[in-house]
């Protein structure tokens, strides 16, 4: 088994799949991943800024109003097409070659959304379990429901507010899982449990409650499909020790390798799509080994 660690961060353009098969067995403790959800739509982020006017649509600091406006955007140009014929025919290899990179006590969290994770499940209850070793739903650890309160709001149904987050591990016993490294989060209900539990806080459930990245926040990057730092960082923190590797091989804006960087882990980006990699490379230069900083992006293709 050869570990990565924080010294080897990099950032790949290419084939995931092709990438992937390069990289050596046992070698990454935690793999995430943020695969397209098959929409069937396009997927572009607008950019938008604010400008004082006084008969602008929202009110800010000192009750001045402003103005929002959409700012044309090489990423909402570029975009990709969020659909695939055979979906689980695409995500099948590339997940079998996921669990062959995970160390015996690694751990995949795999972000998809309402639409396909019940076949994705069943999909990832196979892989895991195809050894005969193990029962592959038992591999299965949880479901956790990012939940989020923005955008518009349907008429017709139920509102779609939340991704689901499937987590498994290689080992059904065995896993990194330190709780103690987890953020803590508000009581519901705080004068239920008193002064000093309420200031303190409690650790989340399977529910986590998290805004999405705001279009005009200062974490944005412009990417169509960018997840928030929190919940990224959560995941790092609980489920690997400093100087473990993270891998996320549909890594779009980086923020899987962010949240490793931030807590001295390494991280090993995959990507295809040049406006992903563009994005990348800027927004962590700061934990890139110097010579890829200067030195065109590797190729897996």
């Amino acid at each position: 088994m050869s570990k990565m660690g924080t010294g080897t961060n990099r950032i790949l353009k290419g084939d995931n799949l092709k990438a992937l098969r390069k990289i050596a067995s046992e070698s990454v403790e935690l793999i995430y991943v943020d695969p397209p959800f098959n929409t069937g739509r396009r997927q572009a982020r607008p950019r938008l800024r604010t400008v004082r006017d006084e008969a602008g649509d929202r009110i800010g600091f000192g009750g001045f109003r402003y103005r929002t406006e959409k700012i044309a955007s090489k990423t909402e140009a570029a975009g990709y097409h969020d659909q695939f014929e055979d979906f689980l025919g695409f995500l099948r290899p590339r997940m079998e070659e996921a669990l062959r990179i995970l160390t015996p006590t690694g751990s995949l969290f795999f972000h998809i959304d309402y639409r396909e994770v019940h076949y994705c499940k069943v999909m990832l209850d196979e892989i895991f379990g195809a050894g005969g070793l193990v029962r592959g739903r038992d591999c299965f650890q949880n479901e956790i429901i990012w939940a989020y309160d923005y955008g518009a709001r349907s008429k017709k149904k139920w509102p779609a507010k939340h991704d689901n987050i499937l987590w498994y591990t290689k080992d059904p016993k065995h896993y990194t899982f330190n709780l103690a490294g987890c953020d803590r989060i508000p009581y519901m209900a705080p004068a239920l449990v008193g002064k000093e539990k309420a200031a303190r806080g409690k650790t989340p459930t399977d529910v986590w409650w998290h805004t999405i990245v705001s279009p005009t926040g200062k974490e944005k990057t412009g990417y169509a499909t960018q997840k928030p730092l929190g919940v990224l960082e959560r995941i790092v923190r609980v489920h690997t020790n400093p100087g473990d590797t993270v891998l996320d091989f549909f890594a779009g804006s980086g923020t899987a390798g962010e949240a490793a960087a931030k807590n001295g882990r390494g991280f090993v980006l995959i990507d295809e799509n040049p406006e992903a990699i563009a994005i990348m490379r800027k927004r962590l230069a700061a934990w890139l080994p110097k010579r890829a900083r200067k030195a065109a992006t590797p190729r897996t293709d």
